[in-house]
This record gives structure tokens, sequence and C-alpha cells, in this order.
């Protein structure tokens, strides 16, 4: 439990009906004393005044009337006892009572502080603490709905599934350490590359879960790139519908990455327009083509523009490698070709105009079904792309856990390399839930939540 007690605003700042501050730590109940001047009843909504705790002559005031509510810990929120008063909306009044509450004994909390104590405090694990995130942010409804179930447990419970199994394994393997004249047999007996392999299916299995459930809470990241003058910036204002990027006949008028998002069958896709790529340009362009180049290293989706009245060089975008990519032939109202789709070296590639929006749709019905790849399923869970780094990493050991088990059995060698590939991979999986993780990552995580949860 944490030393002293945190206030803060829950509610979005600005006039409203309603405004929450709330209070977390072991000075609670004093604090709601000072303020409402009663010994609130846990778990009952108590209407009362809100006094003015200062030294000034509006000592004693009422500031407000509303609702006190006043949970014990540790089955709270935070795990701590928690105060929430419940006031009318608007900037003065919420801001009035916070300054009390903060001079009856409380300090000002930081972004995320109340879900860390929950965390901290073991009300919460950290893969449900940051979907409490997620289902405030969420887009959409499929967001919200899967942003419930990883806060419901539902993700924690997978992962919890795999330690079990790796834990398991790890004893049986550690365990034969100690019997080395007997090791091979053990390990022969056990049937450890069997139980390794069904290990590594289970870890794909989630990550491709984990996977739809990124994209649906953070979005498809679509590059649109090419070279200078290829229509880019038109086809963003096209996708987009503003005029975001700026259109000149000009080389190089992008200088800078444009971002848009719009929403795809309830999954966020955020549009990325580019500086044209190109060789032999003044340093300010030469930064907005690196910046170019690193957004197509990250991209889910990449939309390769190309004038269609020059000749086209597949080597311009082969060096990229992007996971997906769609080639755009731009400008047919001027080459003359028919609008449509096409497949060249196992590459779709969809004919338009920006200008006339010949092939726009064809070019969207592409962009759809890249999205319905990882489409959203009915019992899908909310994930982040840190997640899925560390179920990654947790297949790459049990691959190298594999490795090594078929040297040590031709070579008769010890299993402390494959013991240490198994804890490697336990560290990965514990990463996700927060049972094993750094000072740094937390601070990073809870940074992003709002003041207030």
């Amino acid at each position: 439990m944490s030393a002293d007690t945190i206030a803060a605003i829950a509610t979005p700042p600005g006039r409203g009906g309603v405004c929450i501050i709330r209070v977390s730590g072991p000075d609670v109940r004093a604090i709601a004393q000072s303020i409402t001047g009663l010994r609130l009843r846990p778990r009952y909504a108590t209407l009362t005044r809100f006094r003015d705790v200062s030294d000034t002559d509006n000592a004693g005031h009422d500031i407000d009337e509303g609702i006190a509510l006043y949970f014990p810990g540790p089955n709270s929120f935070t795990g701590e006892d928690v105060l929430e008063l419940h006031g009318h909306g608007g900037v003065i009044i919420s801001d009035t009572i916070l300054k009390s509450v903060l001079r009856a004994g409380a300090r000002m909390a930081r972004p995320g502080e109340f879900s860390e104590r929950a965390f901290l405090n073991g009300r919460l694990d950290l893969a449900q603490t940051e979907a409490v995130a997620d289902l405030i942010n969420a887009g959409s409804v499929q967001a919200a709905r899967a942003a419930l179930r990883t806060l419901e447990g539902e993700f924690s419970q997978h992962i919890r599934t795999l330690l079990g199994e790796l834990i398991s394994l790890r004893m049986y393997i550690e365990s034969s350490i100690d019997f080395a004249d007997e090791e091979i047999e053990l390990l022969q007996a056990g049937d450890i590359e069997t139980k390794l392999g069904r290990l590594s299916e289970a870890v794909d299995k989630i990550t491709a879960t984990a996977g739809r459930g990124c994209l649906l809470g953070e979005g498809l990241y679509l590059v649109i790139a090419g070279r200078p003058n290829a229509g880019k910036s038109s086809l963003m204002n096209v996708l987009s519908g503003r005029e975001s990027s700026i259109v000149t006949d000009i080389p190089g008028t992008t200088r800078d990455i444009i971002r848009e998002q719009i929403v795809i069958e309830g999954i966020p896709v955020h549009l990325h327009d580019t500086a044209g790529i190109r060789e032999d340009v003044q340093r300010v362009e030469e930064e907005g083509i690196r910046r170019a180049r690193n957004s197509l290293t990250n991209a889910d989706l990449v939309l390769w523009v190309h004038d269609d009245t020059t000749d086209m060089d597949r080597h311009e975008y082969e060096k990229y490698q992007p996971d997906s990519l769609i080639i755009v032939r731009n400008k047919i109202d001027k080459s003359g070709r028919l609008p449509g789709k096409e497949t060249e070296d196992g590459l779709p590639v969809v004919a338009i105009s920006a200008e006339t929006l010949q092939g726009i749709e064809r070019l969207r019905q592409e962009i759809l079904q890249a999205v319905r790849a990882g489409h959203y399923q009915e019992n899908d869970f909310s994930a982040r792309r840190r997640h899925l780094q560390a179920l990654e990493q947790t297949a790459a050991h049990l691959r190298h856990a594999q490795k090594r088990l078929r040297e040590q059995l031709q070579a008769d060698s010890g299993s402390e390399l494959l013991a240490e590939e198994l804890r490697l991979a336990q560290n990965r999986l514990n990463e996700i839930t927060g049972e094993f993780t750094t000072e740094d990552l937390l601070g990073k995580i809870f940074s992003e939540f709002c003041i207030g949860k």
C-alpha cells in the first residue's frame, strides 16, 4: 500500500452535468470527514455538501452539493481506500473541490497513477490495466468489446495457461540436470520435443489472435509512398476525404509525413503520406525522404504509387520489403490505361486516377481486403504491440530450445542451454501480465494514461 494519498479530476475538463474527483490512499477517511463533515457509510451514495478546507476566510464555507461515495480497501479499484466526490460540472467548481481535497492532505496524482496502484496492489495485472486505457480510447464498438474481454482477464488467462505448461516443462528439464547420468533417458521418456512443439503451436495461435486485437485497438498503418509527382498527395486527399496534403506539379512538395485517420469496418486505418523518394536532393527534402523510409519499415500496408505515364522500376519498392504492398498505377486518365486490378509478380496492381476518381473504388476494396486479412473475430481480445513483441520473442526462444534439444540428444551434452532458453521464454510471457517487468516499462505504460485514471 502507498504511504501517500492522491487525488485528481476523473471527468473530462469543461462544462457538464457532473464532475468527479477521485481520491485514493490511507488518508481518505480523514479527507472525507474534512470535506463533508460526515463519517461516510461504505458503498453508500450520500448526498452532502462539500466544504472549503483552507486557512482563509472561506474556510468551512460550502463549495457545492453532491454525492460522496466511500470504498474501503482492499475491495476498491486501486485496492486502497477510495473516495469519489460527484459535484456539478464546470471548471471552477471541479477545480475548487480538488484544491480543497489537496489542502486536506492529498497530493495531485500523476497520469495513470490510480491504475498503477491497482496493478501494484494486485487488483489488475498489467494487461488488464492497459485494457482500461484501451476501453476509454476505443474507436469502435468492436474495439470496446475486445478491450472489455481483456479487462475481464481473458487475454491474461491464455498467458497463464501457457506459463503453466512452460513452467512444468522447465521443472522437468531442470530436475534432469541434477541427474546427469540419467539425463538423456529422462528427456526421451518425457517426450520433451513433442511438448515443445505443442507449446510453440499454442504461442503462435495466441500471437495470431493478439495480432488481430492489436490491429483492432491501435489500427492499421497504411503508408502512401513512391517517387515525387506520382500523385501520392492527391491519393491521400481522396482516401481521407479532405485536403490534407498540398498538391502541386513541383517535385518534393511533401517534406514531412502527413497523417490522417479513417475507419474501415470498425478498424482504424492511419494514413501516412510521405515525401517522394529519389536521389540527389536538398538537405531539407533529404530529411523528409529519411522519414518516409522509416515509415515504410513500420507499415502494415504500403500503397506504392507510380505515375503510369512513366516506366516503372520494381527495384524502387522491392528493397523496402513491406509486409503487405499494393502497387497503384496512378494518372491513367493521361496514360489511357483502363481502371481495374491485375497481378504482377504476385503483387496486386490497381490502376486508378486520383484526379478523375477512376478505379478508386477498386483500390478501396483492395485496402479492405488487407484489413480483413487480420479481421476481428467475436471472441478476440485487445492487445498491444508490446504484447505481440513479447509473444514473438517467446516463440523465438522456444524455437531455440527445440534446436538446443536436438543438439543435446546428438552430442550427449547437458541441458543447461535448453533450460536457459525456457527461462527466457517464461520471462517474455511474464512481461505481458507484469509479473516480470522493469520500472522503465511501467513508467512508459502509465504515462500514456489520462490523469484521474
